[in-house]
């Protein structure tokens, strides 16, 4: 009797594992043709020097480590910041690549000009 809970336990977790291997597989079969183009973020940012660091890394983070690689690029826009929100997010755009801080005005144009492009 003992040999058959056993395995039927472990056929079972045997079943479970073919199945989430053939839905990893499905997932990277499906969804990588969304690479090609990527998603481009917009942040619009005012006086948050308190918050934009920590806001920035955790998706930097997530770009970099985890199943956000989707995203090809994060645009900082600042809206005319008292403080040094501004000089953050350009020390950290220099140290990534992903991260770009822009004026409102470029980022208005970027968005103006999508039907354009």
């Amino acid at each position: 009797m003992l040999d058959f809970i056993m395995n039927v336990v472990f056929y079972t977790l045997a079943l479970y594992g073919v199945i989430e291997i053939i839905k990893s597989i499905y997932y990277i079969l499906t969804y990588t043709k969304l690479k090609a183009d990527g998603i481009y973020l917009i942040v619009a940012v005012k006086n948050q020097e308190d918050k934009i660091e920590g806001f920035l890394r955790t998706i930097l983070f997530r770009m970099i480590y985890g199943k956000e690689e989707m995203i090809k690029k994060v645009m900082v826009a600042d809206l005319g910041s008292g403080d040094d929100t501004l000089k953050i997010v350009e020390t950290i755009g220099k140290d990534y690549e992903y991260i770009e801080p822009v004026s409102w005005k470029e980022c208005k144009e970027i968005i103006e000009n999508i039907d354009k492009n």
